[in-house]
């Protein structure tokens, strides 16, 4: 049988002992070499797409991939796995196969399994198929489950409520700066 290293390494080894006979061995070798290299190739799944702590995006973002965001996203989101960084924020609506927000958004979040950490702050609906929230993680919404929480049929219910949701959020975000000293600050 042929190994790689063999495939690799014909033209000095081979030639020096007989010409026929190795160059019709070495032939097929590299024929079939060549056939399977790009069968492998498309398998390989690309890294995901990281948004630096330094970049901010007014913009909507769309991707079959996989995107890690550190830097703030004003705009919608929609990817196969979508991880918000601790320091990251987006303004606006996610959709995802799978969703872990450790910063924050503000926003409505669709995704077969959403999962918010300890340092998650979220501010929006959450429609998701699966969902997991960690001890310490901030959240004002509401939490619907959904068979197919990506399809747009999945979030009607929700549109009217995140219409008046600015009225009751602006006394809990002054509630918020009141807790943390802000307010007096401000008076």
């Amino acid at each position: 049988m042929f190994s790689k290293s063999r495939i690799n390494e014909p033209g000095p080894k081979q030639q020096a002992g007989s010409t026929e006979s190795p160059a019709s061995e070495a032939a097929p070798a590299r024929a079939s070499a060549d056939i399977g290299a790009p069968a492998t190739a498309p398998k390989a799944k690309p890294p995901a797409s990281v948004l630096s702590s330094d970049l901010a995006i007014v913009g909507n973002l769309k991707t079959t991939g996989d995107i890690q965001v550190e830097g703030t996203v004003e705009g919608d989101i929609r990817a196969h796995l979508l991880t918000v960084g601790e320091g990251a924020t987006v303004k606006g609506e996610i959709v995802a196969d799978d969703v872990v927000v450790n910063g924050r958004v503000i926003g409505r979040v669709r995704g077969l399994k959403v999962r918010l950490t300890s340092t998650a702050r979220v501010e929006g609906d959450i429609i998701h198929k699966t969902i997991a929230i960690e001890s310490g993680a901030h959240f004002e919404g509401s939490v619907q489950r959904a068979d197919d929480p990506l399809s747009n049929g999945a979030g009607r219910t929700a549109p009217p409520r995140s219409a008046a949701a600015p009225q009751p959020q602006q006394p809990a975000a002054q509630a918020a700066r009141s807790a943390s000293g802000e307010s007096a600050r401000q008076s």
